[in-house]
């Protein structure tokens, strides 16, 4: 039997409150991880977001935390190698991964840095969802498949977040949705709400506030 993918809707008052305080509190870095020894310890849950370089990610991590530079862009795609950890107040841990499908790296750099990213996603017990953001003016692109196909295999729950909504109109908005939920259809891991935003608007950041700080 076929999944059948929504949009996520929005959250109930007690919902979005809960979703408010954990983001309202203090929202801290924590440190930029190159290997999986140097990861923190696995001692409450986290939630991780992934994407293609210049998908938004920093920008929509700014956003849901209402701080202007905790997650810095780079202006070049794909410079960022680390994986960044960030911590809320009683709350689960936010990891913000490498940008993946471009890099100005050397080759070397880029191997060893795609293998901390599987390793993390595949080796993580603690990590609850992983947040992939997709560009709503491109949809599920191939590079986006392979990730999602590890996920998969990894049986990590994904939850797909379309960014730059402000970027397209009504009838592409509609299209680039249906793409996304065919897409996603051959994907078991796939969690069947997705979460449409834009961080200039701040469109869907409520109800992503709402989806992590309900996450057990």
């Amino acid at each position: 039997m076929q999944m059948q993918f929504q949009i996520a809707p929005e959250p109930d008052d007690f919902a979005r409150e809960r979703g408010r305080l954990l983001f309202a509190a203090p929202v801290e870095f924590l440190k930029g991880v190159v290997a999986m020894s140097g990861l923190p310890p696995a001692d409450r849950i986290e939630v991780c977001f992934a994407g293609r370089s210049n998908v938004g990610k920093s920008s929509l991590i700014n956003a849901l935390t209402g701080r202007k530079n905790l997650a810095r862009a780079s202006n070049t795609p794909g410079r960022t190698q680390e994986i960044n950890f960030f911590t809320t107040k009683d709350g689960p841990y936010l990891v913000d991964l490498p940008g993946y499908g471009f890099a100005q790296a050397p080759v070397a750099v880029v191997a060893k840095w795609q293998a901390l990213l599987k390793n993390y996603l595949s080796g993580r017990p603690t990590l609850r969802r992983v947040f992939v953001l997709i560009d709503s003016r491109h949809g599920i692109k191939k590079v986006d498949d392979e990730i999602l196909s590890l996920l998969d295999r990894s049986a990590v729950t994904f939850q797909v977040v379309l960014t730059k909504l402000d970027k397209i109109n009504a009838k592409d908005r509609t299209a680039v949705i249906e793409q996304v939920k065919g897409a996603l259809a051959k994907h078991p891991a796939a969690y069947p709400e997705i979460v449409i935003t834009s961080s200039e608007k701040g469109e869907g950041i409520e109800t992503l506030r709402a989806i992590i700080a309900g996450l057990e």
